[in-house]
């Protein structure tokens, strides 16, 4: 049985993760200070500063309304990374619900109530996810609707309820995870093999490594669609540099979630399951995968005059490109990595005691 007190589930901690975020906190802030709660509600708001270079911390307390109905609070963390702030997050949080948002993210009146209610009425929820929708500075590029979703744009599934255990993981920006899960996987051993987003380098995959260390505890992710907010967009990121990035950033991402994604699965049976999750055999995939879009690019271009910008092949070469490169980095310690979170202690016996 999941050990809850009363206490801990009547209160929610939003924490706010930031990098350079003083000209993006304001309007973030107004929004959460505007939040409709019952009054039993505890809530509270932390910006995480992650080693800011502006003036993020004086203006998260300056935009603060001096009659907001919970306190704010600003801590500092040094550790570049977004995985680095979201463990200070945890830490720093009095509650045993803590909501996960970046510095453009303005959420619905509702958020904090939602939030709770949810988790409380699902006790055996590790995460909860919801839906986002894009406030663009500028009109968007012809290519974004079809791409939206590697912004962290959208509904994340099909419909409200349990997700299934191998169908993904929430985008990082308005996720909500129980503080005890987070405790509980922490004090027995795991440690993340991916930190995130650090500074201006656009790493990824932090926020989903958590929740299938989450899920392969025996916790279950739950999606919400009416957990509105909106992602705001500044002009910077809507151009094709950007978004070819961010898929370098997934595919580099992707190789340390394999051996989650292969702990997710039932266990190899034969030899050739087995091949099938080593370092050899992927990247071989991975080579194969880089000549076919190699081929298909130009193919493309001949065929349909596409230009580069706007065409997926490009976007799957980034992927592939920086899949291979950070293999062929990894590739001592791929198969390692492979077997210690199929074998992990920390897995196994949270496991059985979370059923």
């Amino acid at each position: 049985m999941r050990d809850v007190s009363l206490e801990a589930t009547t209160g929610v901690s939003v924490v706010i993760c930031c990098y350079n975020g003083a000209k993006r906190l304001p309007q973030t802030l107004a929004h959460l200070a505007n939040q409709q709660v019952r009054d039993r509600l505890r809530w509270e708001v932390i910006v995480v500063d992650n080693a800011s270079t502006d003036e993020t911390s004086q203006v998260a307390l300056g935009s603060w309304p001096v009659d907001a109905p919970v306190p704010l609070r600003v801590v500092y963390e040094h550790r570049r990374g977004k995985a680095c702030a979201r463990d200070r997050g945890f830490s720093e949080a009095k509650y045993e619900i803590v909501s996960f948002l970046d510095d453009d993210n303005w959420v619905c009146p509702e958020w904090v109530q939602s939030v709770s209610d949810i988790m409380v009425q699902h006790p055996d929820i590790g995460a909860c996810g919801g839906y986002s929708d894009a406030i663009c500075e500028v009109s968007p590029p012809r290519w974004f609707e079809g791409h939206k979703r590697s912004y962290a744009i959208g509904p994340w599934g099909n419909e409200e309820g349990y997700v299934p255990r191998t169908q993904g993981a929430f985008w990082g920006a308005g996720c909500t995870i129980r503080k005890s899960a987070w405790q509980q996987i922490v004090n027995n051993g795991f440690r993340p093999l991916l930190v995130g987003r650090q500074g201006s380098r656009l790493a990824a995959g932090e926020d989903s490594e958590l929740c299938f260390a989450l899920v392969l505890t025996g916790w279950r992710l739950w999606y919400e669609p009416s957990l509105r907010f909106q992602h705001f967009l500044p002009a910077s990121r809507l151009n094709w540099k950007h978004l070819r990035r961010l898929h370098r950033g997934f595919g580099a991402a992707s190789v340390m979630l394999d051996p989650y994604l292969f702990a997710l699965k039932q266990n190899p049976k034969t030899l050739k399951e087995i091949w099938k999750r080593t370092w050899t055999f992927r990247i071989s995939v991975t080579l194969v995968s880089l000549l076919y879009y190699s081929i298909k690019l130009p193919i493309n271009r001949a065929m349909y005059h596409q230009t580069l910008e706007g065409n997926s092949v490009v976007l799957s070469l980034e992927y592939v490109c920086a899949r291979l490169s950070e293999l062929l980095r990894n590739r001592k310690k791929y198969n390692f990595s492979i077997n210690e979170i199929q074998n992990a202690s920390w897995i196994k016996c949270l496991k059985i005691s979370n059923q």
